[in-house]
């Protein structure tokens, strides 16, 4: 993978109380490794999410918290063509069946929201919907979540 096929990569955390989003360069969402170092880096309360977005074709998102990282992949396929989503399920130690490549559903941990008011079942909704692109979806939760205006902002001016 290298970093013409991401299409964004965002980090999203809140301080104080209020939401942030930062445009992460291409190149560090070319690895789980360094999309995780990067995360790392950055404060948030309750955590930090990290959203990356794949030639229009399936998006990641992870929550670095507490030492613990947490994540799903919207389409499990994409385990087998991108190195991205196939690292993030080995960090995850997804238990993947090959009947689950075969379609296009969502795996890993839905609830990484939960406690910030987005159910899994809602997550899941999301990232099924096969008339949502990729970037949409992040866009559909961070709506959910609050900070739709600070992603938007953010991508405007990357």
């Amino acid at each position: 993978m290298d970093a013409r096929t991401v299409d964004f990569a965002v980090a999203a955390f809140r301080e104080e109380g209020r939401w942030s989003v930062s445009v992460l360069p291409a190149r560090i969402a070319t690895s789980c490794a360094s999309l995780l170092g990067a995360l790392r880096q950055l404060p948030g309360e309750g955590g930090v999410f990290g959203f990356v977005g794949v030639e229009d074709d399936f998006f990641v998102a992870v929550r670095e918290a507490a030492g613990r990282t947490r994540g799903f992949i919207s389409d499990a396929m994409a385990i087998e063509d991108w190195s991205l989503a196939s690292e993030l399920a080995e960090v995850l130690d997804l238990d993947v069946e090959d009947d689950e490549l075969d379609e296009y559903l969502a795996i890993g941990d839905l609830s990484i929201f939960a406690d910030f008011g987005l159910a899994a079942s809602e997550v899941e909704l999301v990232c099924e919907d096969p008339d949502l692109y990729p970037d949409e979806q992040v866009r559909s939760i961070a709506k959910r979540l609050g900070f739709e205006a600070e992603l938007a902002s953010a991508l405007r001016g990357r």
